[in-house]
């Protein structure tokens, strides 16, 4: 990982089921990120969730992708 790039997370089932209650959406609905991007975790597979966890002006701001 670069440390200009920003920390990509992959969700366990409990943790995306519980982000997916929360905004009530689907995944479908989730931006999409592809599988061959060099910043994510090597165990995803498709269908996966992932935070990013970007870093500006001492604030964190989170992301969220679905793995295509």
């Amino acid at each position: 990982m670069h440390i200009l790039q920003p920390k990509h997370t992959k969700l366990n089932e409990k943790e995306a089921q519980e982000l997916l209650n929360k905004f009530n959406v689907s995944k479908s609905q989730i931006p999409k990120i592809l599988i061959t991007d060099f910043a994510l975790p090597k165990d995803c597979i498709v269908g996966d969730i992932i935070k990013i966890e970007r870093v500006e002006d001492d604030k964190i701001n989170l992301y969220f992708r679905v793995v295509i």
